[in-house]
């Protein structure tokens, strides 16, 4: 009689079972050995920068001055300081994909901090995002803008950490990267294959204006950061205006916060924004129609608005050369929603909620009151298609910018607990959709999720 197939599969399955298995062991030896052979290489191959360089002379009060400048256009102290510890003692620490990446002491302390850091390993932290122990930094330190700094700027900023930042001795916190991602050694291999190349830094700054803010821009201010869109391996998708308009045209969301184009779109972007209102809003945090919000914020209150008028202006000019990403028709202000308004007609959703909650500081026609309360008709905030960074300032309510303007903070209240996310979705898709804006609808999910 023949063997019943059954049977024979069954005689059978031993022997697959264990060429399965010896394909999986030689699997795991192959990738051991690969593993082994990468890690080796990493710390065969040296690192770009030179670690024994040393400053040439003494630093100057000019110097130090000038790096102070420096510290404030790069924002540092945003990153590296908890909330109520010394300046530069060590921050909170940053969501990743992979974990929370905690921004070091780097105060002169000589055991937690940078104190024994010579030129040549501050420039190749800072300027290559290699530490001292060969290790390369996350991305969470944007390395990759400040390899723009000139030779002479680094001079400067390392003369005033070292000068006249206070010593800590605090540790910072640890990262809180499970292992095995908190391995260093493949960030090494992320650097050499993934992140851009750095270029040779320039010995002095440019003169012209669109290259100075270019300058500042891509460089210590680090826009692209949060600006620009990143891949699914972290990195900026561009670095620069020379690799396309998708730099700064908008980033992923950055603590519920929509983060907008820094480009020439005439509804999502800068387009209908002057030099002048850019300046006024990174000194002041505000214009007679915006202002700023979340964590654009704490960039005014920490960085820009300590930057000179001549360095402000270098930046406005270069954001306004930038070509739009998106082409997109002009605004313009459509009457027919005051004009229902005004004629009683109320009969869209959200409207009546509008009136009673939100026309006192933004009016019935949308535009709010100068410098005050900011502008919702033909915003660009309002425009983008993402409504998260809308939905957190209703949720959370939002305040004025601290600067030293001299001009009094106004606060917007939270309504998480006041309106239903029904109720918020409805004034949303109201706001987006009149006085010339043009957004899609906001749904009751996307509140709640915000929520």
């Amino acid at each position: 009689m023949n063997k019943s197939p059954n049977r024979s599969r069954s005689k059978n399955h031993p022997s697959l079972l264990v060429r399965s298995s010896r394909w999986a062991a030689g699997m795991l030896a192959f990738l051991l050995v690969a593993a082994l052979i990468a890690w080796g290489t990493t710390r065969i191959i040296p690192p770009p920068g030179n670690p024994r360089l040393t400053l040439s002379h003494p630093a100057t009060p000019e110097t130090i001055k000038r790096g102070a400048y420096l510290a404030r256009v790069g924002d540092c102290v945003a990153c590296h300081t908890r909330s109520g510890a010394p300046p530069f003692s060590g921050g909170e620490p940053i969501a990743s994909p992979i974990g929370g990446m905690v921004p070091p002491n780097i105060t002169p302390d000589k055991q937690f901090g940078i104190g024994n850091y010579s030129l040549g390993d501050f420039d190749r932290a800072v300027r290559y995002g290699i530490a001292p122990s060969g290790d390369t930094l996350y991305p969470a330190m944007p390395w990759m803008s400040y390899s723009r700094i000139t030779r002479d700027d680094m001079t400067a900023l390392y003369a005033y950490f070292m000068s006249d930042v206070t010593p800590v001795a605090a540790p910072a916190a640890e990262n809180s990267i499970p292992w095995p991602l908190s391995l260093r050694w493949p960030m090494t291999l992320w650097r050499w294959f993934i992140a851009p190349k750095p270029q040779a830094p320039e010995a002095a700054l440019p003169h012209d204006p669109v290259s100075l803010g270019a300058y500042y821009v891509n460089g210590l201010g680090h826009c692209g950061a949060c600006h620009t869109p990143r891949a699914l391996t972290l990195q900026e998708t561009a670095f620069d205006n020379s690799s396309g308009t998708a730099y700064l045209s908008g980033g992923q969301v950055i603590d519920g916060y929509t983060v907008p184009s820094l480009r020439g779109e005439q509804r999502t972007g800068l387009g209908n924004t002057s030099e002048e209102e850019i300046v006024e809003l990174l000194k002041t945090g505000r214009t007679d129609k915006t202002a700023t919000f979340g964590p654009m914020s704490d960039v005014v209150s920490h960085s820009t608005q300590y930057m000179t008028g001549h360095d402000l202006r270098a930046m406005a000019t270069y954001l306004r050369s930038l070509k739009p990403h998106l082409a997109q028709d002009k605004p313009y202000y459509d009457l027919s929603t005051l004009t229902g308004i005004t004629n009683g007609d109320l009969s869209r959703p959200g409207e009546t909620d509008y009136l009673s909650q939100c026309s006192g500081c933004h009016l019935a026609n949308g535009l709010g009151y100068r410098k005050k309360f900011p502008a919702l008709a033909l915003n660009t905030q309002v425009n983008n298609p993402d409504p998260s960074g809308l939905i957190q300032i209703v949720l959370r309510g939002a305040t004025h910018a601290d600067t030293q303007a001299h001009q009094p903070l106004y606060s917007m209240p939270a309504y998480e607990n006041k309106l239903s996310d029904r109720n918020i979705a409805d004034i949303l898709s109201f706001i987006r959709s009149s006085w010339g804006n043009q957004a899609p609808a906001v749904s009751a999910s996307q509140v709640a999720e915000s929520r």
